[in-house]
């Protein structure tokens, strides 16, 4: 056991004695939400987990790997991989398609008549399986400044989010760090993404914030957690640096990121995107849904 869950077990027994000298935000009530499952468990986190850092494991095993853990949800699925986790239970939580492409983006004109078609067609597809997130990237700036490339995708998102809305679809726009993995990405800060969604004002856009990629851009996850929740409907995790497990080897406080996000009154999913390293990769993401399991 590490220094970690050992603290947290601890603070479990102290509460089993005596509750009422618990502070409130330790002792919160567990809220019911769409996603609860059957399991006697109940966790203040919906779980899910993005595929693409398990490819190795074929689909239909991952899935029923992933409800064993208590995972309720896979993310970054393509359509013809929706019904192999479906089978198990399990939901799409952030839908994406070959064509999503993170350098060529909303930000740029050339982009918009090609993106509209392909992202109408993910999204209906997306709501005849009752998936309510679907990703989308501004590109890169190629030179380009803040303010244009807000106009830009106002002007090539506004009619999908239209389309979108209609079908009871969000449109998420991913921040990723552009000073390690995505170099010139330019929805690579929060109140970049925050001013484009209050520029869009429409209720079906939303930030997927990305707790690692925003550590390395700048840090201070847990007050922009707070200050920006409002316009963030999904998280992915990681450790910095690295992008590897989210122990004790890396340096997020991952226990009290969750407790943030809790506060908030956040109830969509936390998504696990690091990259195992152990040789049972298995074993590595229950690791991390524990660590997050407040």
């Amino acid at each position: 056991m590490n220094r970690r869950n050992l603290l947290k077990n601890l603070g479990l027994g102290a509460g089993i004695v005596s509750l009422a000298g618990v502070p409130k935000i330790f002792a919160s009530e567990i809220r019911e939400n769409e996603y609860s499952t059957n399991s006697s468990h109940k966790s203040k986190i919906n779980h899910s987990v993005c595929r693409w850092c398990y490819q190795d494991i074929p689909l239909d095993k991952f899935a029923k790997a992933c409800t064993e853990i208590g995972i309720k949800a896979i993310d970054l699925l393509k359509p013809e991989e929706w019904e192999v986790v479906e089978k198990e239970g399990l939901v799409c939580s952030m839908a994406t398609d070959t064509f999503a492409n993170i350098t060529e983006g909303f930000n740029d004109p050339a982009n918009h008549e090609k993106l509209q078609e392909a992202y109408k067609g993910l999204i209906k597809k997306a709501s005849e399986h009752k998936i309510k997130n679907v990703i989308c990237f501004s590109g890169n700036r190629n030179g380009m400044d803040d303010e244009t490339g807000i106009k830009n995708c106002v002007t090539g998102l506004s009619p999908l989010l239209d389309y979108a809305n209609d079908l009871n679809v969000n449109l998420v726009m991913e921040l990723l760090n552009s000073k390690v993995d995505h170099a010139d990405y330019m929805c690579d800060h929060t109140e970049w993404g925050v001013a484009l969604a209050k520029a869009l004002n429409r209720p079906n856009f939303k930030l997927l914030y990305d707790i690692y990629h925003m550590q390395i851009m700048e840090g201070d996850v847990i007050r922009t957690i707070r200050d920006s929740h409002p316009y963030i409907n999904h998280y992915h995790t990681g450790g910095v640096p690295g992008r590897n497990e989210i122990n004790d080897s890396q340096e997020l406080n991952y226990p009290a990121v969750m407790e943030a996000i809790y506060e908030t009154g956040f109830d969509g999913f936390v998504a696990q995107e690091f990259i195992p390293t152990y040789d049972d990769k298995l074993s590595a993401l229950r690791e991390g849904i524990e660590i997050c399991d407040i």
